[in-house]
């Protein structure tokens, strides 16, 4: 049978993929085979397959299908996160366009159309990850709001409660006045502003002379409720004991003495804001100050904005600044670079906001966390991010888990009608719960749940353990033998959100590591080393690359731009090196299956030593690369495989024992020649 000249990926591709698929290839359960376990770094739900998910995803399933090759059970579990703050954007966007406003929706009402959304649009990254060649075992696909994994995040957030770890309380937390919800520190990303300085003017309560304070944010002056200085600072010790007034508002405020402020910024002085700043805040607890609170949740101005209510707060500080200037009430103004927290998610800038949250306590359940990586119980590659890893779990906060979205798990907290909280896995449990706390008739419908969800990456930090059920079935057989997972695959931009928030669950849940490596990718750049993003227009859609060059080429071409850790400038054309070396394989296949065997030839002396020469070649390269894949150097475990064929085999073993001219080849050197070829490709395959 003639072979085309030319290698076909879509042809070969989909068919060895449905053959897979159909003979439940993928397919792992538990048996007497050691396990060998990853799950997948869930994406969310209405997503498609960017540069990120290719790099990731082709490296879990090179360490997934060699180590089914080593005779592991290897399982590879799928799955889908809900995403709430993505989702419900979304979702409210589709709805504003059809004319509907989110605000003239019952929440159930709300709800069928996130979930209609999601249907449609859930699952296509999961389909598109096939074309990749992802050899997961699809019948496990999980998605973090379906029944198992919903009930495993509400069982946990009642446990952790009746723990005592789980608070309600006021805190000064991250507010996106775009999403209407607060945000975790994590989830704020600080960036170069350039701005203003605004140096104003405070009078002295009884006297003609002016306090000056230095601010990038004039429009904050309506909620002071005192001015600070250093106890110790000669240039402000003629404050001590007075009071100012703030400017165009008329407030009488105190001047208060703490070390806290710097005695080199600015003037000396400090406007305290204890409503819109978290330092301030900690001013206001310590000295009992009043707290102001002149944010809506939209960033427009509230009533006690007073003049400039209801308008936006980047307007108001164009106003006021002209209103303060006519009431000669600015010394100066010079340009400032601040560094301004934004929305990671709709990149807006952040209003830090007192506001009632639900809060998990992080001390204690960090401790075995932060110890399991210090001591190398969960090896970290490449090992520079155990020192970020470290930093952060030091210094950890309390985790505000609450979210003010409806797209979500809601609280399973039920507020009591003369007061007080009763917090159940169901709203029947919390009734009977109440009816032995309360002294007055009580039906089940007085009862009213907490209107706020669960932050997303509360469901996710307990993904090793609920794609196996293990929350709610802490002895099934999936969990007893697949956990804790081997390696985790994923970006170091998460290692807070994610990747430590499962290792604190793993053992408060499993008293045991959820997995024993964590692999970090680089970030993909364009070849000018800028971020792939949309605005930039400069990431490719994966689904056309892989139509272009192939799924193993795009794979190829990925690795040979990546190691561990490192971010990877990737270039089209290393797709195209990957197309063209399996069209090298193409045709050195092509060449051998050309030949004609004759039983009858003897064979040549040459023959037997470059067999046995390439067989030492190969062995050795077998034993390197096995070390490779333990230090998970997988690029340069590829470039040795690469060279390898290219080299050693394609351009000097076959030129050694390929046949004269139209001459048959004898049967031990053909027969040996297949059997490296089958060798090679075992060693391509993952």
């Amino acid at each position: 049978m003639e072979i085309s000249s030319k290698y076909n990926p879509a042809e070969v591709e989909d068919k060895w993929y449905s053959y897979w698929m159909e003979h439940k290839l993928f397919r792992s359960k538990p048996d007497e085979r050691e396990p060998y376990t990853i799950v997948i770094p869930p994406p969310n739900v209405t997503g498609i397959l960017h540069m990120g998910h290719m790099l990731n995803n082709t490296i879990q399933d090179i360490l997934i299908r060699h180590a089914r090759m080593e005779g592991k059970n290897a399982c590879w579990v799928p799955g889908t996160d809900h995403a709430s703050i993505a989702t419900e954007a979304k979702v409210v966007a589709k709805l504003a366009a059809e004319g509907i406003k989110k605000s003239d929706l019952t929440r159930e009402e709300f709800l069928s159309h996130a979930w209609e959304w999601t249907h449609k649009h859930g699952g296509m990254i999961l389909e598109q990850l096939k074309k990749l060649g992802a050899s997961c075992d699809w019948d496990r696909t999980c998605f973090t709001m379906d029944e198992k994994r919903s009930e495993s995040v509400i069982n946990v957030f009642v446990d952790l409660y009746n723990k005592g770890l789980v608070y309600r309380g006021v805190r000064m937390v991250n507010w996106d006045p775009q999403a209407l919800t607060a945000l975790s520190d994590e989830e704020v990303v600080h960036k170069e502003v350039n701005g203003r300085l605004y140096s104003l003017r405070y009078k002295i309560e009884g006297e003609e002379t002016y306090a000056v304070v230095a601010t990038t944010r004039p429009e904050t002056i309506m909620g002071d409720t005192a001015m600070c200085i250093h106890p110790n600072n000669p240039k402000t010790a003629h404050l001590k004991g007075k009071k100012v007034i703030v400017p165009l508002i008329g407030r009488v405020i105190p001047v208060i003495e703490d070390e806290y402020v710097d005695m080199e910024f600015g003037t000396g002085c400090l406007k305290v804001t204890p409503a819109h700043d978290v330092n301030d805040y900690v001013l206001g607890e310590k000295y009992n100050l009043p707290s102001i609170d002149i944010f809506n949740d939209n960033g427009t101005l509230n009533e006690n904005g007073a003049m400039y209510a209801g308008k936006d707060r980047f307007e108001v500080r164009k106003l006021i600044e002209k209103d303060l200037e006519n009431a000669g009430l600015i010394e100066k103004t010079e340009p400032y670079t601040n560094k301004v927290g934004f929305s990671e998610r709709t990149n807006v800038a952040i209003e830090p906001k007192l506001s009632m949250q639900w809060f998990l306590k992080m001390e204690d359940i960090a401790k075995p966390a932060l110890d399991a990586v210090e001591n190398d119980t969960i090896k970290f590659h490449p090992v520079k991010y155990k020192n970020t890893y470290r930093h952060w779990m030091e210094n950890i906060k309390d985790w505000c888990i609450s979210r003010q979205l409806w797209w979500g798990h809601q609280i399973p907290a039920y507020y009591l009608p003369k007061g007080g909280v009763v917090v159940a896995v169901t709203k029947e449990e919390a009734y009977q719960k109440a009816l032995q706390t309360v002294d007055y008739p009580l039906t089940i419908d007085d009862l009213r749940q907490d209107e706020d969800c669960l932050d997303t990456w509360f469901s996710s930090w307990l993904w090793p353990i609920s794609v196996f059920d293990g929350i709610n079935q802490p002895d099934n057989p999936d969990i007893s033998y697949y956990y804790p997972t081997n390696d985790l695959v994923t970006g170091p931009d998460i290692i807070f959100f994610w990747v430590a928030r499962m290792i604190m669950a793993g053992y408060e849940y499993r008293q045991s590591p959820c997995f024993s490596n964590v692999y970090f990718t680089g970030i993909v750049r364009d070849i000018q080393g800028r971020k792939m993003s949309k605005q930039l227009g400069n990431s490719p859609d994966p689904i056309e690359l892989m139509a272009r060059h192939g799924a193993d080429g795009v794979r190829m071409g990925m690795l040979l731009a990546s190691s561990a850790g490192n971010d990877l400038l990737f270039d089209e054309s290393l797709c195209e090196q990957g197309r063209n070396f399996n069209n090298k394989i193409w045709n050195a296949f092509r060449l051998v299956k050309g030949w004609e065997v004759n039983d009858t030839n003897e064979q040549p002396e040459t023959a037997k030593i470059a067999i046995n020469w390439f067989g030492n070649v190969l062995s050795k390269t077998i034993v390197e690369l096995d070390n490779l894949f333990s230090k998970y150097r997988l690029s340069e475990a590829l470039m040795m495989v690469y060279k390898l064929f290219w080299d050693e085999f394609s351009s000097w073993y076959l030129e050694l024992v390929k046949p004269a001219y139209r001459q048959p080849i004898d049967r031990a050197t053909y027969q040996a020649t297949l059997a490296f070829f089958d060798s090679l490709l075992r060693l391509l395959h993952p």
